[in-house]
């Protein structure tokens, strides 16, 4: 099997060198840029399965990396943070981050974000895997299943491979009202549930690009004090 190559960035030597080496003790390659502009310029020339991506660096901050790479990849990124605060984390997952980890971190952690990182991936992102053969139509929502294309009204949605996700499950079960703990458990794959704002900012995006008026939405309904469900009126 091909060894996944992951890309650690951070302005910070000592803490991209001691990352690399929890990776590669995994089994993985590890590129290692210290800014956003390097990074990008890696991504250019590389195959990369997963970003680990520092906020806050010189020339090219974590955020704006991440909003330019989610312009041309759907490779998941995970952000490292020395800060604590919501709003931080709230902006990475706004702009196209998958995950965030805050620092110090352990190794264990770590390597757990990553793994489940990947195999969302790999199963319902951009890696070459199968799926369900077939289609799945909710008025003018439709999934190809065997492509892995979402489009409405005929015109195709880019979705990151944690947004499918969320979308896709939804989207199975059509009316039936998800709880955030829920769409955190299925579509993270990890069973200790984080907190309601990391869902409801990938609800909000998903909404944002499956809706012509994500204020008066026709497909993604949130019911206040429960969660979340995609209506289907027929």
């Amino acid at each position: 099997m091909e060894k996944q190559t992951i890309l650690v960035v951070d302005d910070d030597k000592a803490i991209a060198d001691s990352t690399a080496i929890y990776l590669k003790n995994e089994g993985y390659d590890v590129l290692i840029a210290h800014d956003g502009a390097e990074a990008l310029v890696v991504l250019e020339n590389h195959k990369v399965d997963l970003v680990l991506l520092d906020i806050m660096m010189p020339k090219l901050d974590g955020i704006s990396a991440t909003f330019k790479i989610r312009e041309q990849r759907n490779i998941p990124i995970i952000l490292l943070s020395a800060k604590s605060e919501d709003a931080d984390k709230v902006l990475g997952l706004n702009v196209g981050a998958d995950d965030y980890i805050t620092k110090p971190f352990s190794p264990l952690e770590l390597i757990a974000r990553v793994k489940s990182a990947l195999r969302r991936y790999t199963h319902l992102g951009g890696s070459a895997s199968k799926e369900q053969e077939g289609k799945i139509v909710i008025d003018g929502l439709e999934f190809d299943t065997v492509n892995k294309r979402v489009t409405v009204d005929g015109n195709e949605i880019k979705l990151t491979p944690l947004e499918y996700k969320i979308l896709l499950l939804l989207c199975q079960h059509p009316n039936r009202i998800f709880s955030a703990e829920e769409i955190y458990q299925k579509a993270w794959n990890e069973d200790v549930f984080v907190n309601d704002n990391t869902i409801a900012v990938h609800i909000r995006r998903v909404r944002e690009k499956i809706e012509i008026n994500p204020k008066k939405p026709k497909y993604l309904k949130v019911v206040w004090g429960i969660g979340y469900k995609i209506e289907k009126t027929n």
